[in-house]
């Protein structure tokens, strides 16, 4: 973490979350989901693999269905976590008043139209009014939202309003850049398409600020 010299900023980048290469056995470290829901997707996977032509009981895919269930249970863990309590749990009163930016935070997601991943980075900032966050506190907001099925306009968004809502800022901007598997994989399959939204609130609404954040977030 590096204070810019010339403007103040407060900057962090390479912020990220991975994406998770654990065995089977840490999907099931997520039990939020009760024995019942788990059961059902099984079967429901089993069926939608005998539709598409396959065996569910071939030595392959005879443990498919469960893999599919914990793994759709951990990358929705989003809809039994609190954005709120997370920011809460990490305040500070602090008198700062510029810009803190937490950039490259990765962000992997599911589109909702096709439950395709879709995966990139969201650059975030606010400007303190009298009140910090932890800056781990960020990139765990982002997933919380990430962790649910999305739309990417609509996750940007929803990270904006819930920083504002719990630190009252003077200002918030977000900008998520991602690239979708649902226009990579089928579709117009077009490899290299970037697919960039934002959401600023307050002073990142004036041209001045906009232009540092954006400035910033390119590595100017």
């Amino acid at each position: 973490m590096a204070k810019n010299k010339s403007t103040g900023v407060l900057v962090r980048s390479g912020a990220h979350l991975e994406l998770d290469s654990h065995p089977i056995d840490h999907y099931e470290r997520v039990d939020r989901y009760p024995a019942e829901a788990t059961e059902a997707i099984q079967q429901h996977v089993r069926e939608i693999l005998r539709w598409i032509g396959e065996d569910p009981d071939r030595e392959g895919l005879r443990r498919t269905p469960e893999r599919v269930a914990l793994a759709l249970q951990y990358l929705t863990q989003g809809y039994h976590q609190d954005p709120r309590a997370i920011l809460e749990a990490a305040l500070f009163e602090e008198d700062y008043s510029e810009m803190i930016l937490v950039r490259d935070i990765q962000i992997y997601s599911l589109c909702e139209h096709h439950l395709l991943p879709f995966f990139g980075k969201a650059h975030v900032a606010y400007i303190p009014n009298k009140k910090i966050v932890g800056l781990s506190k960020i990139p765990r907001v982002v997933d919380v939202f990430a962790r649910r099925l999305q739309v990417q306009e609509r996750l940007t968004i929803q990270i904006r309003d819930a920083l504002e809502e719990v630190l009252q800022p003077l200002g918030v901007a977000v900008v998520i850049e991602a690239q979708h598997l649902c226009m990579m994989m089928r579709g117009v399959e077009k490899q290299h398409a970037i697919t960039t939204t934002s959401a600023m609130s307050g002073e990142f609404l004036k041209e001045a600020t906009r232009a540092e954040f954006m400035r910033l977030i390119n590595g100017g």
